[in-house]
């Protein structure tokens, strides 16, 4: 056999300790418990080690798709869509999602967006107030009919 030398292991083959393999088993073993608990707790806040809700369906032709999203007027006198991640504002599009319910009973929960846009961007325009909009499109056939609907859900007047 090519490769092989009498009473050798095959040439190019390394073999796994039992550290090695116990290394490997302890990471799978982490890595489907952090699945496990991110799946029974049914969040998006632990992806990648949970479900990612958002991408579990297909549309069917005639439906509607709602996007929810936050737009802030800043004291520059502006108006914009926050960045709704780490980066931007410090909270994922996911969270706010999560949370639509909470939010429209409590819009004070907003102050978290300003707040983590002010400490990540502190030589950028401040929000002065927020929105929370639910944007609609509605599908005909499996294709968009007319320019999407935009409903306020909740708003909040930034605290300094």
């Amino acid at each position: 056999m090519a490769g092989v030398t009498s009473g050798q292991e095959p040439a190019g083959d390394i073999r796994l300790g039992r550290v090695g393999k116990g290394l490997r088993v302890l990471v799978a073993v982490v890595g489907i418990g952090l699945l496990i608990n991110g799946s029974v707790r049914a969040t998006d806040d632990a992806w990648p080690f949970g479900p990612m809700s958002q991408y579990a369906m297909s549309v069917p032709d005639d439906a509607s798709i709602t996007y929810t999203r936050v737009s802030a007027q800043t004291d520059a006198g502006t108006t914009v869509d926050v960045p709704l991640n780490i980066e931007g504002a410090g909270v994922a599009r996911a969270e706010i999602e999560a949370r639509t319910g909470e939010i429209v009973k409590d819009p004070s929960l907003l102050q978290q967006v300003a707040d983590g846009w002010a400490r990540k961007h502190p030589d950028e325009p401040k929000y002065v107030k927020l929105e929370l909009i639910r944007d609609t499109t509605q599908l005909v056939k499996g294709r968009v009919e007319g320019p999407p609907t935009s409903e306020v859900l909740a708003t909040w007047e930034v605290r300094r």
